[in-house]
């Protein structure tokens, strides 16, 4: 993979590589067929390089690849367990190349080059099975920049255990989506795992003792007894969510909130159906303000709303070269973990023998070095209590709402954080770069 950068664990001595095999592309999301006979020019300067790209980025756990022009040249971008490592340069015809050899084999059209277009591909590497959504954005110069986001099907986080949700959380999630009315909601910023938080409160609803059905185009997640609902293509969303309440469905999964328009209509709906979705906000607070905005009736949101849950997602620390300590009873009581905690774990440091020798940590194949090995949720979350309510309705922007719901108990992200540092899953050095103040 030189085109694109060697890893940190590959050495340079020397150039008999083992033979890498290289990911197989098995079809556009969309179903459109690529005609590679009419590209062939294309194919022979494209492919290859897209394959090591992709095939490169996914023996790195990325998952997302980005390809940036730069003048003439391109610059490779990998994002691993949420943090960014460089990759190679290539040159600006390669970097066009890949990116059009990739928009065709997703489906989009290689033509345009002034308007944002977003596909996607089905993919195999090492056996598993991939879902690969390809996005490109023009630039000012008229190249375009591409994203790849890579999803792996086998072994993807589906479940509210899955994605480290408490016990505490899964309740909330299951008392808010049993009322037969009201809008829960998964928020917050992009790449922070909203959408995977909203498909898990999803799988979190007793699907056992309530009909749910989905609005939303379910892609190549398995949701068990969720029933996909075909809206009828000249019906509004007010005409198909009454359509699905004639159905006698209990609970609705609908695409993501993201104007006044679907605003207004679920919140006038939401008295006959739970509604459950996602909406992008800074935060739980901050989507309250937007939603009232959007509606113009504080009241109407007050009482329409369930409890809204924010996402971030922290590296959880790596099983096989994770190193333990204990902990000095003053840092257990800063940090606010129990005073009993015997024992916490971090990414392996050097150490002095019984010599007074400096011993370095051992190499680690499975983390590339870096102490970490996937990601896990933290949450945080606001219901509508009566003391909420009235602080919403009396207009108080997010810092009165966050101010209110902290004093009512309600779980900070921070708080969430150290039940997983109690437990072994992740470090405080990982909290402390999550939590690091902005500059």
């Amino acid at each position: 993979m030189g085109l694109f950068g060697r890893r940190a664990d590959e050495d340079d001595e020397d150039d008999d590589e083992e033979e890498v095999e290289l990911v197989l592309f098995q079809g556009a999301l969309n179903g459109k067929e690529p005609n590679m006979k009419e590209n062939q020019r294309l194919v022979q300067a494209g492919l290859n390089p897209a394959k090591e790209l992709v095939t490169d980025g996914l023996s790195r756990r990325a998952e997302t690849i980005r390809v940036e022009p730069k003048g003439e040249r391109s610059q490779v971008a990998f994002l691993v367990d949420g943090m960014p490592y460089a990759g190679g340069k290539l040159t600006k015809p390669q970097g066009l190349a890949i990116t059009q050899m990739l928009k065709l084999l997703s489906g989009l059209d290689i033509k345009v080059r002034n308007q944002p277009q977003s596909g996607g591909m089905k993919a195999q590497w090492n056996d598993l099975p991939y879902e690969l959504v390809v996005q490109t954005k023009p630039q000012q110069d008229g190249s375009e920049l591409l994203n790849i986001k890579a999803r792996a099907l086998k072994g993807a986080i589906v479940t509210p255990d899955e994605l480290g949700m408490s016990a505490d959380f899964k309740k909330k999630i299951r008392d808010w989506t049993s009322q037969h009315k009201g809008l829960s909601l998964s928020v917050g910023a992009p790449n922070t795992g909203v959408t995977t938080t909203a498909f898990g409160m999803l799988r979190g609803v007793d699907c056992y003792m309530f009909q749910v059905h989905s609005l939303r185009d379910l892609g190549t997640r398995e949701v068990v007894n969720v029933s996909p609902y075909q809206a009828n293509a000249d019906d509004t969303l007010e005409q198909t969510l009454t359509r699905v309440i004639r159905v006698e469905s209990d609970c609705v999964f609908v695409d993501p909130v993201i104007n006044a328009e679907i605003t207004k209509t679920l919140f006038a709906m939401q008295d006959k159906i739970t509604l459950l979705s996602e909406m992008p906000a800074k935060d739980c607070a901050s989507a309250i303000v937007q939603l009232v905005q959007w509606v113009g009736d504080a009241g109407i949101v007050a009482n329409g709303l369930m409890g809204l849950l924010n996402t971030k997602l922290i590296r959880k620390i790596c099983p096989e070269c994770k190193q333990a300590y204990r902990p000095n009873p003053k840092l257990l009581a800063k940090v606010g973990l129990p005073s009993d905690t015997k024992t916490l774990y971090r990414k392996p440091v050097a150490t002095e023998n019984e010599q007074g020798e400096v011993e370095e940590p051992d190499p680690c194949e499975k983390c590339n070095d870096t102490g970490y090995f996937g990601r896990i949720g933290i949450f945080e979350y606001i219901e509508m209590s009566d003391g909420v309510k009235e602080c919403i309705i009396g207009g108080g922007d997010a810092n009165a709402i966050r101010t209110v719901a902290r004093k009512e108990g309600m779980t900070t992200f921070s708080k969430d954080a150290l039940r997983h540092v109690a437990k072994g899953i992740t470090a405080l050095e990982e909290l402390q770069r999550v939590f690091k103040p902005v500059a």
